[in-house]
C-alpha cells in the first residue's frame, strides 16, 4: 500500500492528471489520493521554483539553442495580462500546471514568493477538484 501511495505522490510531482486516475486504479481511498497528490504537487512546485535554473542549465548543455519567438497570443500570456500574479499562479496552475506557470513567471520577472503562494493554492484546489470528480465518476461507473 505504501508503494502505491508513493507512486501517486511521485506522479503528482510531474502531472496531477496522471496521479489521480492512478490512485483510483490502485484502489486507494479518495482522501489518501487527495493528500498524496497535494504532497506530490507541492513538491513539484518547489522543485520547479528552486531548481528550475539549474535544471535548465543542465539540459541546455545537451540541446542546440533554438531561436525563440515570443507568442504574445498564447493562453498563459493572456492570463498574465488580465489577472497578473494571481492569475498566473492560480489559474495557470489549474489549466497548464505549476511548472509551466513558474517558468513563465520567471521569464516575466515575477516575485517568486508571491507566485509560490498562488501556485500552492492552485495545486490544492486542482487536487481537490479532480479527486472529487474522480470519486463521483467512479461511483457512477460502479
Amino acid at each position: 500500500m505504501l508503494y502505491k501511495i508513493l507512486t501517486v505522490a511521485g506522479l503528482a510531482t510531474f502531472e496531477i492528471y496522471a496521479a489521480i486516475p492512478a490512485g483510483f486504479a490502485f484502489g486507494i481511498s479518495p482522501w489518501i489520493i487527495f493528500f498524496a497528490t497535494v504532497v506530490g504537487g507541492l513538491a513539484g512546485v518547489f522543485v520547479a521554483a528552486f531548481l528550475g535554473k539549474q535544471i535548465q542549465q543542465y539540459v541546455s548543455k545537451f540541446r542546440k539553442p533554438k531561436v525563440k519567438k515570443e507568442n504574445k497570443n498564447a493562453f498563459i500570456f493572456k492570463i498574465w495580462e488580465k489577472y497578473g500574479v494571481i492569475g498566473l499562479g492560480f489559474f495557470g496552475t489549474l489549466t497548464v500546471g505549476a511548472p509551466v506557470s513558474i517558468g513563465v513567471g520567471t521569464g516575466l520577472n515575477v516575485s517568486i514568493q508571491k507566485l509560490l503562494i498562488w501556485c500552492c493554492a492552485g495545486v490544492i484546489t486542482r487536487c481537490a477538484l479532480f479527486t472529487v470528480l474522480g470519486h463521483y465518476g467512479m461511483k457512477l461507473i460502479n
